[in-house]
């Protein structure tokens, strides 16, 4: 695996990991007295889901060209629809986040625990635009792909542990401003693929 491709994919893990990184922080607000085994729990269910959704739409794209001679030609503009799609709702809601629900995130109890099934749903929900990355990674051999994921779960684990231990002292203050970068990340890598795979 090439350095170049090593960057994309922290650079594509640290702008997918930014709902998490904000989902993050509220959960530190909401059990500021949480030890490192549950942050680490809680951390590693978002780095696992944004390890496998890659993976999964990296396989259906493989699935679809292998019986699609056409499909080839056509990921470059899916990957950009995509990530200008999910890049643009995360500047979106940073931009207009209101007040008002940090104001509430707040005054949250500080001893709320999440339980098991909120954590799985908040995971899929802040790994859903990954599966985005298997059109982004489709040209990837197998363990080429492989390592993207792991190195965009990787990420996403620092990244939520960071947000975790944030959220416990500071609260949900930055979270606009995450989705704020990491929407700006994901258009980036967009419009590259985009160039790449069509321009150049």
């Amino acid at each position: 695996m090439t350095f170049e491709l090593i960057i994309t994919a922290a650079l594509l893990g640290a702008g997918l990991a930014m709902d998490a990184f904000s989902v993050s922080l509220a959960d530190g607000l909401a059990e500021r007295n949480m030890d490192r085994a549950r942050m680490l729990l809680i951390a590693g269910t978002f780095a696992g889901f944004q390890f496998a959704m890659p993976l999964i739409g990296w396989l259906f794209v493989q699935f679809a060209e292998s019986r699609l001679a056409w499909f080839e030609g056509v990921v470059p503009w899916i990957a950009l629809a995509l990530l200008l799609y999910i890049g643009g709702k995360m500047l979106r809601e940073g931009i207009t986040e209101n007040k008002a629900d940090a104001d509430a995130k707040e005054n949250e109890s500080a001893q709320s625990t999440l339980g098991a099934g909120e954590l799985v749903m908040q995971g899929i929900a802040t790994s859903i635009d990954a599966l985005s990355v298997g059109f982004t990674i489709a040209s990837y051999a197998l363990l080429q792909a492989l390592a993207s994921s792991v190195i965009i779960g990787v990420v996403t684990l620092a990244i939520c542990l960071a947000g975790l231990a944030i959220g416990k002292k500071m609260g949900t203050v930055l979270s606009g401003k995450a989705s704020i970068l990491g929407g700006v990340i994901l258009i980036g890598i967009g419009i590259e693929i985009f160039v790449r795979g069509v321009i150049l």
